[in-house]
Parts: structure tokens; C-alpha cells; sequence
């Protein structure tokens, strides 16, 4: 995962999405945050059971909801999950290849809800970069 979290977002295809879904936007980010938490806990049951089967929706599913809000690192994972995954259920072998990546999973979908919520909450302060409304405060925040 990389250090700056500025990549973890596509915020040109958050704010097509934003758009696009209008007022239900934070609804369907809604479903994104609980079926992300969803998705996340099965593939992680699935590693422990060492079932790659059990591993190929949830991770399909979060490919899909993180891409639609431009969450690409997170997609990307997820879909490398789901095509490993495949991979053994055909070949009728263990996951075990996959430990890395699942173990990575939760800390990066954690890092993308928190730019979510940061950019989709109004009662977020904006604070600019430059102190401006600092000054315009007369220094009061």
C-alpha cells in the first residue's frame, strides 16, 4: 500500500459518482461502507479456513463497489484476491499464496473509508492548506 493516501482515491471518479447518484450518493456509499466490512470479514474467514472458493464473491463484490467510487487500490487488491482465488478453485489448491494480500486488505479498505468519510461528510470542517481562513478568523479555530 502506498504511503500517500492522496492514491488510494480517484477523486475524478468519486466526484463522477457523487454526481451520478445524486442525492442517493451517501445512501449507496452507505452500502459501500457495509458491504466493504462484509466482504472483508468473509475473505478473511475464508483464508483461515483455507477455502479459496469462499474467497471469490466477497472479493468479486468489493472489486465492483470500489471501483464505482474510484477506490483503485482497493478494486485492484480485491480483484487480484478473486482471480488467485479462481485460480486454486480450479486447480483444487489452497490459498495460501493470497495470506499477503489478505492481511493487507483490511488496513487499505480502512484507509479508503476514512478518505471517504473525510470528503463525504458536511459536518467535516474544510480546512484550507494555506491558513487563509485562519487568518480570516483572526487566528480563532
Amino acid at each position: 500500500m502506498s504511503d500517500d493516501v492522496t492514491d488510494l482515491v480517484d477523486w475524478t471518479a468519486f466526484s463522477q459518482a457523487r454526481a451520478e447518484l445524486g442525492a442517493d450518493f451517501i445512501r449507496i456509499l452507505g452500502y459501500f461502507r457495509e458491504d466493504g466490512i462484509k466482504s472483508v470479514a468473509a475473505i478473511e474467514a475464508g483464508m483461515r479456513a483455507g477455502s479459496a472458493a469462499a474467497l471469490v464473491l466477497p472479493a468479486h463484490t468489493l472489486k465492483g463497489e470500489s471501483r464505482q467510487f474510484g477506490a483503485n487500490p482497493l478494486a485492484g487488491m480485491a480483484e487480484e484476491i478473486e482471480t488467485v482465488a479462481r485460480s486454486c478453485v480450479e486447480l483444487r489448491q489452497s490459498p495460501d499464496e493470497l495470506i499477503e494480500a489478505v492481511v493487507r486488505l483490511r488496513p487499505l479498505f480502512e484507509a479508503t473509508l476514512a478518505l471517504f468519510d473525510r470528503e463525504s461528510n458536511p459536518l467535516v470542517q474544510r480546512r484550507p492548506v494555506d491558513g487563509r481562513r485562519a487568518q480570516a478568523l483572526g487566528g480563532l479555530e
